[in-house]
């Protein structure tokens, strides 16, 4: 007879006398009867459920399998008659109903057809609620664990006790949970052991264990996590057919995650000068709902709600509560991210931009804006903007370290507003070139924090990295020289190697001749951009920016590139405001001249090449990079160097 795991007999029942809304002791094993997907009701965003018929060999009860352990199911490791350990689950009321709440569960062995169901369980809660799980079967020969008859409830509740001190991983009272045995009778006593991760209680009350943050989830009612506000955001006014209102989002985070919170109108007044960043507080009774992801850069499923029932009560017990989370990316990496990804980096201030102002195109309005240059270990750097109230409070000095979670990447020579900018040429439909970061109310900034990756950099850059000199994503290399890390083509070798053809774009150098500009007779070759140094947002103010295409060939074939606004003006001789000046005083043949004269010159060109489709056609987007006079004599020892690879295969 096969050797199945030992069902914790009794313990659905113990759980479900005690009433709900606390969290349960774990480690119960129990034995899934059936599952059935229930289609998410909300956004198509919102993750699937699945909903577990589950019995501990005396008893069968309806559960909810939380969203995190979706997996499981989906890949196949809880099937019919699967065992499973029950690590974190909660018993909660829905719609004067109770049902279990899976929030962190163990296979311990995956159930095949072969598989028999332990016991002959009955319902808990009458058959409405049994009848719901669909567990009704076949009639099948059932597996009975080793014992004749069910003991007494009393010595029943012993055998599991001592079953559980030898079964279980470690003690639940270990892991901050509360204090107490397994499984105690109803209304018996638990030891309330004072420890700093119990939130205060008002008399009266029943006793509440800590959540972690990765739990939650619209299917619970009764919990209370204990976390940091890693960032909060500025209070902000919205107006529109419905009325005026306000309110301000914070993320918060303890040792499983974070979460975005959101709080309106009245919650506003009463949450917003409570919360501060870098502080610990006891927060419950608020809304969990599907994340809306356009408006966070939070990886979780799920954001919270304040409203005025929520209880958020400060914690001076800040130990193992983590400060700040990073994932960082190194910055030569960004050219492989996807654009409107957020990341977070560590990084140097190289430079700091003056505080300026520009209009935004959207609302018309004036807008704050200051520009940092970073660097970092890869030798790149990159430029990051601040917005806002983050621009105008920035109070840092260059060469401080800077941490950052939550930058959004952008592109079109390292401006994220790109994508609005419709001012497409005749052969491209989008604008695909150069990275930088924005940095959104929703991210937060740490000058020189006390972390190892802080110090890390801290060390590299007094050691060498003020000396270097950094390739930058919107200018490139100078002196015509070639990055090590970006291959030299020939362009027939665009097409014959499918280079941009990948998700990710290709970069590589070619040497070529300016054959023919294009200056499109239905489009400028120059838009209207912000007049700051390395921005070429698109806005309403003073300043013209260049984008435009032309044609360059070598010995092997010919192709069309994008050119943008520093490189067109090394290539033109002239900045876009000269141009559009000349152009309005009606001198249309001197502006010919001009764009004559840059033909038939010969330039080391860093290409970026990505697969664009438009009009259902796809064609490969060359964009430049770089664009230096070539070296004749560097690329002369380069192709020595070559030769002499080839001689020696």
């Amino acid at each position: 007879m096969p050797n199945y795991p030992t069902l914790s007999t009794g313990c659905l029942k113990m759980e479900w006398d005690k009433g709900g809304g606390q969290q349960m002791t774990p480690d119960a094993v129990v034995q899934v009867l059936n599952i059935k997907k229930i289609a998410p009701s909300g956004p198509k965003t919102t993750p699937d459920r699945f909903r577990l018929v589950v019995s501990d060999g005396q008893h069968f009860v309806q559960a909810m399998l939380g969203t995190q352990q979706n997996a499981l199911v989906t890949n196949g490791q809880i099937e019919k008659h699967t065992f499973i350990r029950l690590k974190q689950w909660i018993l909660n009321r829905v719609q004067d109903r109770k049902i279990f709440i899976l929030l962190n569960v163990e296979v311990l062995l995956t159930g095949t057809p072969d598989t028999p169901k332990i016991g002959n369980p009955t319902p808990l809660g009458g058959n409405a609620d049994g009848n719901a799980g669909g567990i009704q079967e076949q009639p099948q020969q059932q597996y009975q664990q080793p014992q004749q008859q069910p003991p007494p409830p009393q010595q029943q509740q012993q055998q599991y006790q001592q079953q559980q001190q030898y079964q279980q991983p470690a003690p639940y009272a270990a892991r901050g949970g509360p204090s107490g045995g397994p499984y105690q009778q109803a209304g018996g006593p638990r030891a309330q052991a004072s420890a700093p991760n119990m939130p205060p209680r008002a008399p009266g009350d029943a006793p509440a264990a800590i959540f972690p943050i990765k739990s939650l989830s619209p299917y619970q009612n009764k919990w209370t996590i204990r976390a940091r506000v890693i960032s909060k955001g500025e209070v902000k006014h919205w107006s529109n057919a419905r009325g005026d209102g306000r309110l301000f989002s914070c993320t918060l985070g303890d040792e499983s995650g974070e979460i975005r919170a959101t709080a309106f109108n009245d919650a506003v007044n009463a949450f917003y000068d409570l919360l501060q960043e870098d502080q610990v507080f006891y927060i419950s009774k608020a809304a969990i709902k599907a994340a809306k992801k356009q408006f966070s850069n939070v990886n979780n499923e799920y954001e919270m709600t304040f409203d005025s029932g929520t209880s958020i009560l400060p914690c001076h017990d800040t130990s193992g509560v983590p400060a700040f989370q990073l994932s960082p990316v190194a910055l030569d990496r960004l050219g492989e991210i996807e654009k409107d990804a957020n990341v977070d980096t560590v990084a140097i201030i190289k430079e700091i931009g003056d505080l300026s102002e520009i209009i935004t195109k959207t609302t018309q309005k004036p807008m704050k804006k200051r520009d940092l240059t970073l660097v970092d270990e890869s030798g790149y750097e990159v430029r990051m903007t601040l917005w806002g109230r983050q621009a105008e409070t920035f109070d840092a000095t260059e060469s401080s370290v800077i941490a950052v979670k939550g930058a959004r990447v952008g592109d079109f020579n390292g401006s994220s507003a790109a994508s609005s900018i419709l001012w497409h040429l005749s052969q491209a439909s989008t604008i695909d070139v150069g990275r930088n970061l924005s940095v959104s109310a929703s991210s937060l900034l740490r000058i020189n924090p006390n972390i190892p990756e802080a110090h890390r950099i801290r060390g590299w850059f007094d050691a060498q990295g003020s000396s270097m000199q950094y390739q930058s994503y919107s200018s490139g290399m100078g002196g015509g020289g070639i990055s090590r890390k970006d291959p030299v083509k020939f362009i027939s070798q665009i097409k014959e190697e499918n280079l941009g053809m990948s998700e990710k774009p290709d970069y590589f150098v070619i040497r070529a001749t300016i054959i023919f500009i294009n200056p499109n007779p239905q489009q400028a070759m120059w838009y209207p951009a912000c007049p700051t140094p390395k921005c070429n947002k698109r806005v309403v103010a003073e300043g013209s920016m260049y984008i435009f295409s032309c044609c360059v060939g070598d010995h092997t074939g010919q192709t069309w590139i994008q050119v943008f606004n520093e490189e067109g003006e090394k290539i033109l001789g002239r900045k876009a405001d000269e141009l559009v000046l000349m152009k309005e005083n009606g001198e249309d043949a001197a502006v010919q001249a001009i764009i004559a004269a840059a033909n038939f010159k010969s330039y080391t060109l860093k290409l970026r090449a990505k697969a664009d489709t438009y009009n259902d056609e796809t064609r490969v987007r060359c964009a430049v990079n770089s664009a230096t006079p070539i070296d004749y004599g560097l690329a002369a020892h380069e192709l020595s160097d070559m030769i002499e690879q080839y001689r020696g295969l």
